[in-house]
């Protein structure tokens, strides 16, 4: 898989208190879930956040938060998220709450 372990880390730091976290290797890449629903994860060059569409555009205003698209369409709900956020406290913090909050809306999977 290509991502940073180090980027890696520092969410699975920030999610270690979590209860119903869990790791899966996708979208080439290692995702967070919380109860079976995606909250984030990394891929090379940074990371992604699943947001909720609710909460995207709110997301996009933080320096660093780009639409996600993968395939040239973006994935509403999904941001994508510099390295150089996830290494920034504050503004990782900002994004990662939005992104459990989505989570926590959800039905286990």
């Amino acid at each position: 898989m290509a991502y940073d372990e180090g980027l890696a880390e520092i969410l699975r730091s920030d999610l270690a208190d979590e209860n119903g976290i869990s790791e899966k290797k996708m979208f080439g890449g290692l995702c967070f879930l919380l109860h079976g629903n995606m909250v984030c994860g990394v891929h090379q060059g940074g990371g992604m956040m699943r947001v909720g569409k609710e909460r995207e555009g709110v997301a996009l205003e933080i320096d660093g938060v780009d639409p996600l698209s993968f395939t040239g369409r973006p994935m509403g709900g999904m941001v994508d998220v510099s390295e150089d956020l996830l290494s920034d406290d504050c503004r990782r913090e900002q994004v990662l709450s939005m992104a459990l909050e989505n989570a926590r809306s959800l039905s286990p999977k």
